[in-house]
Formats: C-alpha cells, structure tokens, sequence
C-alpha cells in the first residue's frame, strides 16, 4: 500500500513537473522573436503545424478524460483498463494550442508586432501539405464512425473484432498530433543546416522540452505499471511518442546549437543580421518558381 501511494505521488509530481516544462517551452520563441522584433532565422512552418497538433491533441484528451462512451469503449478494448490522460495532459494540450496561435500570429502579422519584414512567414508546400492530409484523414475516418452502426456499442464484439466505433475516431484525431510531432521539427532543422547558424531559433524552449519528455515518459511508465499492463502505453501511443520523437529532434537542435555551429551567433554579430542571410531556400520560395519545394527535399 506505501510503494502504491508513493508511485500515485510520484507520477502525479512527474505530471505537474512534465507540464510545467513543456508549458514553458512555448514562451521563449515568442520572447525571443519580440525581444529581436524579427522572426528571421526561423520559418512559420513550425508553430503553423504545431497549432494543428496541439488542436488535435486537446480534443483527443478531452474525449479521453471526460466522455463516458469512449472511456467505456476504451475499456472494452483494453481489458477494462482505464485512459492515462490526466487533468495535466489537458491543461497542457489546451496551452500549447493558444500559445501556438500567439507564435503563428507574429509571423502571419508582423506590423501588429511591430516586427521587420521576414522572408519566413511563407508556410512550405511540404507543411501545406501535411496540414491539410491530416485535416482530411481526420474527416475521412469520421465519416466512415458516422456511418457505422454500431458506432455507440460498448459490447466486446462491436469494440474488438473490427467495428467502427467512436473510440476509432478519436484515435484518428489523437494521431494527427503524431504524424505532426513526426514531422514538425524537420523545417527548422534544415533551415539551422542551411545557414549553419541557429540563431533566432530559441535552445531554451529545446532543453525544457528535452526535460519534459524525459518526465513524460516516466510518468506513463508508473502509470501503466501500477495497473500492472502496459496496455497504458500502447493504448496511448500519442504520449508515449510524444516523449521519445520529441526528444531525438531535441538532441538534434543541441547538437546544432552547442557544437555544430556554436560560433555561429558571433559571426552573425560581427557580420550583421537580417534575412539576405537567414536562408537561402527560403529566398528560392519568395522568388517563386518551379523550386519551391527544395525547401523540404
């Protein structure tokens, strides 16, 4: 009973501690993009994409948490298990989504926050995209629920031998958030390879997300173990790879910042700023033509 009540404590600190992480870890872009009055050295391509993730994700917990027939076809499904989403998990979905709609915001309006010019506010076809395949997978899966008959069941059969049910359709809008984390990064990454530079690219928001992820995981482990199947993890695999793909993007962007091009930033300095350097593949988007997509490729 006391290694239980200490495992219940210790996850729900992990939670807070996870939430608080990655809460913050939407601040600094923001900050640093006003402090700068620029958002030059980064592309919208990333809080663009992410304001759809974290849309999905917040309407997937909130189901997760708080509907009566998905938790109980969930619990069909998985053995009379329950979700590990816990009031943590939606607080953060739901801050992430309005912090992303901040961020996207100083790109699509810059006059409004008295901001230069920047060649980055363009979203790339490769975000384009994903943006819109994910809005229409999303739809696709819904309307074959709708479709279903026995899209309110809660018997075994309907839940696990293959019926369309509405658990389903939250799982395919939980997963737009996944494909999303998948990609999400791989912008910024190519812009910091191309400039060989990471500045305007916040690395505070990278390490409180590298110490969120770590929390997050760890959290979901103590979850699923206390109920002795780690069906919490596989039945919630949104979280559980939220945690991990974020991380290895994280270590990427750590090893571009701290060694890679850690002498960067002075040369920008010596050299001056602005974005006839920041980019040379942005700049192929802004001439337009036929190469658009080498932004991504």
């Amino acid at each position: 009973m006391a290694d239980s009540t200490f495992l219940t404590s210790l996850s729900y600190v992990f939670g807070w501690t996870y939430f608080t992480c990655w809460s913050l870890s939407f601040y600094p872009q923001s900050i640093l993009n006003f402090s700068r009055k620029s958002t030059s050295g980064t592309t919208i391509d990333f809080p663009l994409i992410n304001s759809l993730g974290f849309f999905a994700y917040t309407i997937s917990n909130i189901a997760f948490a708080y509907s009566p027939l998905i938790r109980a076809q969930y619990a069909v499904r998985y053995k009379g298990l329950t979700p590990t989403v816990q009031l943590n998990d939606i607080t953060f979905a739901f801050h992430g989504l309005i912090l992303c709609f901040v961020t996207v915001s100083q790109y699509l309006f810059p006059r409004a926050w008295d901001f230069a010019p920047s060649l980055g506010s363009r979203p790339s076809r490769f975000i384009l995209g994903t943006f819109f395949g994910c809005v229409a997978g999303a739809l696709i899966i819904i309307a074959r629920v709708w479709a279903s008959p026995v899209r309110n069941d809660t018997s075994g059969a309907a839940v696990t031998e293959g019926g369309w049910v509405w658990l389903d359709a939250i799982y395919a809008v939980s997963y737009v958030k996944l494909v999303v984390t998948l990609i999400k990064y791989t912008p910024q990454v190519i812009v910091n390879y191309r400039n060989r530079s990471t500045e305007g690219w916040s690395i505070l928001q990278i390490l409180l997300d590298f110490g969120g992820g770590i929390l997050s995981i760890a959290q979901q482990a103590i979850d699923s173990y206390q109920q002795g199947d780690w069906s919490g993890i596989t039945g919630n695999p949104v979280k559980f790879a939220l945690g991990n793909v974020s991380m290895i993007y994280d270590l990427v962007f750590i090893v571009q910042h701290y060694v890679l091009y850690r002498h960067a930033a002075g040369a920008k300095a010596d050299g001056g700023e602005g974005d006839s350097d920041l980019d040379p593949l942005l700049r192929e988007d802004v001439r337009g033509g036929g190469d658009e997509e080498r932004r991504i490729q």
